[in-house]
């Protein structure tokens, strides 16, 4: 909403609309603690950035995609978990965050973080070591971030530049 409260309602299996319960289904919105400048959700996960700029994630979490050190199993949250201790996740424009099988964020800086799964080099660290915790992707000028088709990134530079990584089989990396 305008306030920036956040409501959620729906299928709530792996918890991700952050009620703190799971397997308990909304037919009416209803609000998630705090206020909020941002979220992304997938079909099980959820990530925000609150107006005080911290970085939060609830809901599945079996490729680490939480950011909070965990992965794999029944690891589900189902309320709010802080990732890291910062204040300097950016809260304005669109695309700044998202989740799927990663966890992806902007900083005030620049800078672009990633964690969770990282299948054929998703987490574009030049390597395909999964991680649940957040890593920086090189760069300092990253403007914004999306998911770019199955297990692909897609994301923009300040200088306008657009940039892709990750599993490309269907082409969707644009490299021909």
């Amino acid at each position: 909403k305008t306030d920036n409260t956040l409501w959620t309602w729906g299928q709530n299996d792996e918890g991700h609309l952050g009620h703190n319960n799971k397997n308990v289904h909304y037919s009416s919105p209803t609000q998630v603690p705090g206020t909020w400048s941002a979220v992304h959700s997938d079909q099980a996960s959820m990530i925000g950035v609150r107006t005080n700029g911290t970085l939060w994630a609830w809901g599945a979490n079996d490729s680490g995609q939480l950011g909070n050190n965990t992965a794999g199993g029944p690891t589900k949250v189902s309320s709010p978990i802080q990732i890291g201790s910062g204040t300097d996740w950016s809260t304005s424009g669109a695309g700044k965050i998202y989740i799927d099988y990663v966890g992806a964020a902007i900083k005030t800086d620049g800078t672009l973080w990633m964690w969770g799964s990282n299948y054929r080099g998703t987490l574009g660290q030049n390597d395909r070591t999964q991680r649940s915790s957040p890593v920086q992707v090189p760069g300092t000028t990253w403007k914004s971030i999306s998911p770019g088709g199955t297990l692909a990134n897609i994301a923009v530079k300040t200088d306008g530049t657009l940039w892709t990584w990750g599993y490309g089989v269907w082409g969707q990396l644009g490299q021909n």
